[in-house]
């Protein structure tokens, strides 16, 4: 049988292509083909890595089935965000998911184009809330010690926007909050500019604040999106946050399939 393989981030770079199809017998499971890249690549990349297939996240002993699409996932390094308009539209670069509640309770979006924050914000307020807690990510100008030219962003888009709304629905459950917004760019960005917005609004502002803070924390440990700095100097992958355990498949699964 044969799987199409599609590396992220770094991965892309080290494996040599962006899609290859790799012969496996039947009955193969993520780990024995793990353990086939890793026969003519350092076994250390792939280390901390998830694996998604058919934009779902797999474990190391799930049994692939031909034509499967299997996504390497490096540790993330992203955010979320929308564009501009209102919430009853997108525009054609962005993936825009929403659920209504009868209180416009959710909104996340991937987008190529410039965050509208403001804009966004007051979309959100509605009389009933105390709070409105917003996190907006911004490019600085510099990383690390050097001086940072642009960021560039990609994501696994159909697996980026279900973590995507589904963190805002966790976090509406979770927290008690009314309205959550999750906004990422993709593409290049400028100093100064917005990679992610979150938006929760709230009777309370603690609650708020909770839901706020756990929301940028979780999403950017599970949500496949990568982040490539380009300095004066040269140009690297940003490194990301380790996957929860739950979601990471070890090189090590290979000898135990």
């Amino acid at each position: 049988m044969q799987v199409r393989v599609l590396p992220f981030g770094f991965l892309k770079d080290a494996l040599g292509s962006s899609v290859s199809q790799v012969e496996l017998p039947e009955g193969s499971t993520v780990a024995d083909l793990l353990a086939r890249l890793s026969a003519s690549q350092p076994a250390q990349i792939f280390r901390g890595i998830a694996v998604s297939v058919n934009a779902q996240y797999a474990y190391a002993a799930q049994v692939l089935e031909d034509d499967d699409q299997v996504a390497l996932l490096p540790p993330v390094s992203g955010g979320a965000g929308r564009t501009g308009v209102e919430p009853s539209g997108a525009s054609r670069t962005a993936n825009v998911s929403e659920e209504s509640q009868g209180q416009w309770a959710g909104f996340t979006a991937l987008t190529r184009e410039a965050i509208a924050a403001e804009e966004i914000v007051a979309a959100a307020k509605r009389g009933e809330d105390g709070a409105v807690v917003v996190f907006d990510g911004i490019v600085r100008d510099n990383t690390r010690g050097r001086k940072t030219l642009y960021l560039d962003y990609e994501a696994y888009e159909e697996l980026a926007d279900k973590q995507m709304r589904e963190l805002a629905s966790q976090a509406r459950e979770r927290f008690g909050v009314r309205h959550v917004t999750i906004v990422h760019r993709l593409g290049r960005l400028e100093i100064g500019e917005t990679s992610v917005l979150i938006v929760v609004a709230s009777a309370h502002r603690a609650q708020a604040y909770e839901a706020s803070r756990w929301l940028i924390d979780t999403l950017k440990k599970t949500v496949p999106i990568w982040k490539r700095e380009t300095f004066g100097d040269g140009a690297v992958w940003a490194p990301g946050e380790a996957f929860p355990e739950e979601l990471a498949v070890a090189p090590e699964a290979s000898d135990e399939a």
